[in-house]
């Protein structure tokens, strides 16, 4: 299941540089995760400083 980032977001963008998939990107208000796109490794929860990062479900 992909990670999706919750409204903790406060769209930093440290996340977007570490996607090896280049499945996020900025949205309105946060960034977002493209489910298709995301191979589900992690890296992006790893690098997010607020933690607003989750494994989905």
């Amino acid at each position: 299941m992909a990670y999706v980032i919750t409204d903790d977001c406060v769209m930093c963008g440290s996340c977007e540089g570490e996607c090896p998939s280049g499945a996020i990107s900025a949205g309105d208000s946060k960034y977002v995760i493209d489910p298709a796109a995301c191979v589900d490794c992690g890296t992006c929860a790893d690098a997010c400083p607020s933690g607003a990062i989750v494994a989905g479900e």
